[in-house]
């Protein structure tokens, strides 16, 4: 619960950054720290041999670069263009969107009822998107919120790869991948700089975003990751994955202490998500006690 609440609070914070610190730059300083401290976390936990990267650094560095790359790169940018509950739908999406993965790339075919639900929550999600409006596809938001979907696919990717590092623990996996990553970041950071396309902040820019920044860091990526590790061990895989309907349903409630007006095909369409997510996760806990 507090990774998800935590998560779910992740996007309007972003979104109010945004405004100050662009994407790039944004997430250089997010992972910079945040890779550092990994890093520490897992001398302390396992030891000086763990930061090795035993002769997958070419693999690490790829997933590294498509996971906290990709995913942070494509979701901010994405979400300066639309609203931060559009991006947290999404990413609750992440368990559907896997089980296709895996069905494509490792030739897992999902159950029926798992198939279902997933055909009810991208319909849910088209109505978010679409806000029950078609031409809304083709606006602002509907650019941003495809990049969204791209930063979700990039993030499943990434998780699914960690089953291909044979006697990593979870935190080494996080933690070397989250080092190669920022690496990616800096480069992307340092090309979109020299190409106009992004702005370095200065230090009194960046003064005002300070809370988000610490928030970022601090919350959503160390004490979040940690949480939901710990989490997962402590339940297991599927129960831990019924707490991700938390996620868009922090960000809608934030959204209207706000003041953000939703309408109902919005609101509808939010519903239809969280309702799939938990009725796939209570069937594959069924199917599995069966």
């Amino acid at each position: 619960m507090t990774a998800t609440v935590l998560w779910g609070g992740m996007f309007p914070v972003a979104k109010d950054a945004l405004h100050t610190v662009d994407a790039y730059y944004l997430n250089t300083l997010r992972y910079g720290v945040t890779a550092v401290v990994f890093i520490a976390i897992l001398w302390l936990a396992e030891g000086r041999k763990a930061l090795r990267y035993d002769g997958h650094l070419i693999r690490a560095s790829l997933f590294g670069a498509i996971g906290f790359g990709g995913f942070s790169l494509l979701a901010f940018v994405g979400l300066a263009h639309t609203q931060a509950s559009h991006g947290a739908i999404i990413m609750a999406m992440q368990p559907m969107i896997g089980a296709l993965v895996r069905w494509l790339w490792q030739g897992h075919r999902p159950p029926r009822i798992t198939l279902i639900c997933i055909t009810a929550a991208f319909a849910g999600v088209f109505l978010v998107v679409t806000r029950g409006q078609i031409e809304n596809l083709y606006s602002g938001a509907g650019w941003g919120d495809l990049l969204i979907v791209l930063g979700a696919l990039s993030w499943v990717v990434y998780t699914l790869a960690a089953g291909s590092f044979p006697g990593w623990s979870p935190l080494r996996y996080t933690a070397l991948t989250c080092l190669t990553g920022e690496v990616a970041i800096i480069a992307v950071t340092a090309f979109t700089t020299i190409t106009g396309i992004s702005t370095t902040p200065s230090l009194q820019s960046l003064a005002p975003v300070a809370p988000q920044l610490v928030y970022l860091v601090l919350l959503a990526s160390i004490v979040a990751v940690l949480a939901w590790n710990a989490g997962i061990r402590a339940l297991d895989p599927l129960s831990g994955m019924l707490f991700i309907n938390v996620v868009p349903i922090t960000a809608f409630v934030i959204g209207i202490y706000q003041g953000q007006h939703f309408v109902a095909a919005e609101l509808t369409g939010a519903v239809l998500v969280i309702l799939a997510l938990f009725s796939n996760s209570l069937a594959l806990k069924f199917l599995r006690a069966r």
